[in-house]
């Protein structure tokens, strides 16, 4: 990467171009050029066939010079520094601040180029790149440029898993403002990478996180809890805030079986064009934290949450049901939710 200072004191971090693919795109540049001049000799040879020789001469130099000279600076001029070649392989011409070339600058890179490279063969021009740390020939030296790629390989998005159903909600009324953007980028990166991570590193790695996280909200993680799941639920609870923040309030939002939240009160998990709490999204596109990666496979790891061999099996708190004295003796016991920390709305 090179680091290019703008006029607003701005720091760009473009990528320069290398010997290989200019050398691609100034072969396609002098293949296209050579071809125009050929096709434009012939046709003024024929129509001043009449002509003496120092006539002939005189229309073959000028030829040369307006088509493989100045034909190059008028398309990197009216380009901005994208001529056929550079555009085939994804390049550009910037100056040396990140801007658009000028008339200028397209004239210093032509003036030299016909010494570099028409006159040497491009062995000095190669060379200069070879040597330069930017990759830059002399024509970009003095003219004050440099060619970056324009077309960069993006990785693939790395997807956050959505926590277990039953701890959806259950930090809905977390304080997540104390949390710094460093600790939630570690989160973020241990919850897209815990498959990756041997058992027992990646338990002991989510209790820091975890530990570092109910320190910046104030408020202790529950026991029962494995850190994982908590992480992905505190997670989950800031993507919901985010989403209501950006698309508005939705009724029932982040509440599970309320309406709004997935289709007949489901969770929302799996099903595609769901973001966290099944608010759909316009177009069906998977959004990280309620929907499968692109391909059909769900992005929850296999025992994502399961705590490793010798580490004690969380389960969520069912309490037991006992009938209190006002009841009738053989009455049927009555359907107690369990406890999620979150009262349901009225």
């Amino acid at each position: 990467m090179s680091e290019l200072v703008t006029g607003e004191a701005v720091a760009l971090e473009l990528r320069a171009a290398r010997l290989p693919s200019r050398a691609l795109a100034v072969m396609i540049d002098l293949a296209a050029a050579f071809g125009v001049y050929i096709a434009v000799s012939v046709a003024l040879f024929a129509a001043a066939g009449s002509l003496d020789g120092a006539a002939q001469a005189a229309i073959s130099v000028a030829t040369f010079l307006l088509v493989l000279v100045g034909g190059p600076i008028a398309v990197e001029t009216l380009s901005h520094g994208r001529s056929l070649g550079k555009l085939a392989c994804g390049l550009r011409v910037v100056r040396d601040d990140g801007g658009p070339i000028r008339f200028r600058h397209a004239l210093v890179r032509g003036a030299m180029g016909v010494i570099e490279i028409l006159g040497t063969a491009g062995v000095v021009a190669c060379i200069a790149s070879l040597v330069s740390a930017r990759g830059r020939r002399l024509g970009d030296v003095f003219a004050g440029t440099l060619v970056v790629r324009e077309r960069i390989p993006v990785a693939r998005t790395a997807y956050v898993p959505p926590p277990p159903p039953w701890l959806v909600g259950r930090f809905a009324d977390l304080d997540l403002s104390g949390v710094p953007d460093g600790l939630w980028l570690a989160i973020r990166q241990y919850l897209t990478r815990m498959g990756q991570l041997d058992p027992q590193v990646g338990w002991s790695m989510a209790g820091r996180l975890a530990a570092d996280l109910a320190a910046c909200t104030g408020t202790a993680a529950p026991q029962e809890v494995p850190p994982a799941a908590y992480l992905a639920a505190v997670v989950h609870e800031r993507q919901a805030r985010d989403a209501r923040k950006a698309f508005g309030a939705v009724p029932g939002y982040g509440a599970p079986g309320a309406p709004g939240y997935g289709p007949s009160g489901a969770t929302g998990y799996g099903a595609p064009g769901a973001v966290p709490g099944g608010s759909p999204v316009p177009g069906g596109s998977p959004v990280p934290g309620g929907s499968p990666v692109p391909g059909g496979a769900g992005h929850v790891p296999p025992g994502a949450f399961a705590p490793p061999s010798g580490q004690p099996t969380y389960q969520p708190a069912q309490p037991s049901y006992r009938p209190s004295a006002a009841e009738p003796p053989g009455a049927a016991p009555q359907d107690v939710p369990p406890k999620t920390g979150f009262a349901p709305p009225a």
